[in-house]
This record gives structure tokens, C-alpha cells and sequence, in this order.
């Protein structure tokens, strides 16, 4: 078992001893990957990234994380394999002869 797989298990029995799946549908995850995503950027807001608290952006990254695997796992997913898929189109879009050094989004490369 990978890591990855070891982590979606552990959340989905976290999940599960508390009767959470009822509330998991793939709508309310990305909202709450949303939410916590915000939280994440609070941690920054009005400060420099070195003044932010590494502990708080750990905390909210962690559960930015968590329901990101947990919403690969509600649509059967590879996380490696949608990553490296991700990748795959993002080189064509920015190949590194006109990217490199920029950061411009791809249509204005």
C-alpha cells in the first residue's frame, strides 16, 4: 500500500466511526476544500509569508489535503495518476522554452 492509499484509509475510518459519509457527497467536499483552502490563505493575510505561523499553515494544509483525498476517493481517483496527468497538459501549455523564468498564465507566454 502507498502512502497515499494509507492516508485516504485512515481518513475514511476517521470518517466512518463517526457516521460522517452521510455529509461527504462530492458537492459538500469541495466546498469544504474551498473553506479550508480559505483558512489556509487567512494564515497569510496581512503578513509577509516568513511572519506567517508555520503550525496554523501546517494545520490548514493538512486539511486542505484531507478533502482532497478524500473527493479523489469518492470518484475512484489515483491521486499520482490525476497529478501526473495534470502535468502532462500543463507542459504543453507551458513549455519550458517560452516559460521559463515567467510568470505569465499560458496564453500570454
Amino acid at each position: 500500500m502507498n502512502d497515499t492509499q494509507e492516508i485516504i484509509e485512515a481518513l475514511l475510518r476517521f470518517r466512518d466511526e463517526r457516521d460522517w459519509a452521510q455529509f461527504h457527497n462530492p458537492k459538500d467536499l469541495a466546498l469544504a476544500l474551498n473553506i479550508e483552502a480559505a483558512e489556509l490563505l487567512e494564515t497569510f493575510l496581512w503578513k509577509s509569508s516568513e511572519q506567517a505561523d508555520s503550525d496554523a499553515v501546517k494545520e490548514e494544509l493538512a486539511d486542505v489535503l484531507a478533502f482532497a483525498f478524500l473527493l479523489t476517493e469518492k470518484y475512484g481517483w489515483d491521486v499520482k495518476e490525476i497529478v501526473f496527468e495534470k502535468m502532462k497538459k500543463n507542459a504543453l501549455k507551458y513549455p519550458v522554452e517560452k516559460s521559463i523564468g515567467q510568470a505569465k498564465k499560458y496564453d500570454k507566454l
